[in-house]
């Protein structure tokens, strides 16, 4: 999809956006564009809310404008959100090019508000449909020739570069969601493999795969003993991206990539267990992440670590009471064997701080159904004895709308996680704080890292939106982890 600027509105063609915020001169903005595109008088007397996600078609002419509202909260994920709406309401009506009209979307860092539009313009173009048969032929605006051009106060560098941003990301957010919203049997630890080696050599950074018996030999018993019981083999798939300056800072993302999750032994319910071909959401996370960040060429040190199995049932899956081992060496009573994807990060935790040192580390897992029900599905669960790093992660979830509650971490919840027989078991004593004792079982395994936050997105890897009738994909973490690498 290809972007461009004009300065002038005789250049944009007959179908354009008109993004506007909510505000007392709503009135005014609507007799701006009344007289600007020749609209009928009567466009300027309407009473139009400009509310998040409504949206105005008014005809001028042979001109057709649709006012996206935009709601009064002047953010990106407002920005992204009401123009994707539109875009996917109207997507198949659009031709092959549109405009963007953003000189009446005044607001502060507006150019940084016109990436997120960008994106959501992108985003809007998006279809659930990967195995149907009767498949639309994408032409006109679902085309991959489809143009946008761009009216704008100024086109500067820092402008073309935003634009430029929201549309990397949101190439990169599609191909997440595609992978996420794929069925198991589509879905293996190998497929992420796969989709981590054609990245890594289009967005230029190295991509190393223990799989298999690799696995085992390299010490990763507890990312095995979760995937031992599939004919799929597990995987630890490490992606390194350097900068061509020296970077100062050096930050390992680890993400949980479990492709279906039958829970084991100890069995899901059967009713939501298709939802399951998302507990690789994590893992989704960083491999977006890590293609914009090479792409953009962001001056930091980046290791993306992603810790893949399947957790199938079998007469080889471990048991609950089996004890397992670890990288770090240390041993796991397994009390529940669906409780596996603190197993699969413990030892991708342990194994990137051990290889690599990195300054930060941040792991990101769909883990646990106890932050869903302290947080519910509008934001993730944020882990972290590091006030600084709570602050930067917080600060990007609300730069980019994928937003963090920061929850406590204190030692007492610890105890819960003690084993008699071991060194540490998978579960808490009580039902309670799931969310916490998940994370201080994988803080056991970071070495103490002083820099080290889990991010739990349980409720924020599927969710109902405008894409179909089931829950979708929303590739939540890729826009956080990148602008938290790019502000650093």
């Amino acid at each position: 999809m290809k972007f461009s600027f004009t300065t002038s509105i005789d250049k944009l063609p007959n179908t354009i956006i008109i993004p506007i915020w909510k505000s007392k001169n709503t009135k005014s903005v609507l007799r701006q564009i009344t007289k600007t595109y020749q609209a009928p008088a009567s466009v300027s007397k309407l009473t139009w809310s400009a509310d998040e996600k409504d949206i105005l078609t008014v005809y001028a002419g042979d001109r057709t404008l649709h006012l996206v509202g935009m709601g009064q909260e002047p953010s990106p994920r407002t920005a992204t959100k009401s123009v994707r709406n539109c875009v996917h309401k109207n997507k198949k009506k659009f031709t092959s090019t549109i405009g963007l009209d953003w000189q009446f979307a005044k607001a502060k860092k507006q150019t940084e508000l016109l990436g997120a539009a960008v994106n959501g313009i992108v985003l809007g173009r998006y279809d659930n449909n990967l195995y149907k048969t009767n498949k639309d032929p994408k032409k006109d605006f679902m085309s991959a020739s489809a143009k946008v051009v761009i009216l704008a106060e100024k086109a500067d560098a820092t402008t073309k570069q935003m634009v430029r941003e929201g549309n990397m990301l949101a190439a990169a957010q599609l191909r997440i969601f595609d992978l996420v919203n794929k069925p198991a049997n589509k879905k293996i630890p190998s497929t992420l493999t796969a989709l981590a080696k054609r990245n890594g050599k289009a967005s230029g950074y190295k991509v190393k795969v223990y799989s298999g018996k690799e696995v085992v030999k390299k010490g990763l018993h507890a990312l095995h003993a979760v995937g031992q019981a599939s004919p799929n083999p597990s995987a630890l798939i490490i992606m390194e991206y350097k900068p061509k300056k020296k970077a100062k800072t050096k930050i390992a993302l680890i993400g949980k990539g479990v492709t279906f999750d039958t829970g084991g032994v100890s069995l899901k319910p059967s009713s939501n267990m298709h939802l399951m071909k998302s507990d690789m959401g994590g893992a989704a996370a960083v491999l977006g992440a890590m293609d914009v960040i090479a792409k953009m060429n962001l001056n930091v040190h980046v290791i993306g670590v992603v810790a893949s199995a399947e957790n199938n049932i079998g007469s080889t899956a471990i048991k609950p009471g089996d004890i397992i081992d670890s990288y770090s060496g240390k041993t796991i009573e397994v009390l529940n064997t669906d409780a596996e994807g603190r197993l699969v990060l413990a030892d991708g935790l342990a194994y990137v701080n051990k290889n690599y040192k990195p300054d930060i580390m941040i792991d990101l897992a769909t883990l646990t159904g106890s932050v869903v029900r302290a947080l519910g599905k509008t934001t993730a669960g944020l882990f972290t004895k590091n006030k600084d790093l709570s602050a930067k992660l917080y600060q990007a979830g609300e730069q980019t709308g994928e937003r963090l509650w920061p929850m406590p971490m204190w030692d007492e919840y610890l105890d819960e996680m003690k084993s008699d027989i071991a060194d540490i078991k998978n579960l808490g004593t009580s039902s309670n704080a799931g969310a916490i004792t998940a994370a201080k079982f994988l803080e056991v395994f970071t070495n103490e890292h002083p820099n080290w936050a889990h991010l739990d997105i349980a409720g924020k890897t599927l969710t109902d939106n405008e894409f179909g009738n089931q829950a979708n994909a929303t590739a939540f973490g890729v826009h956080l982890l990148y602008h938290f690498v790019k502000n650093l």
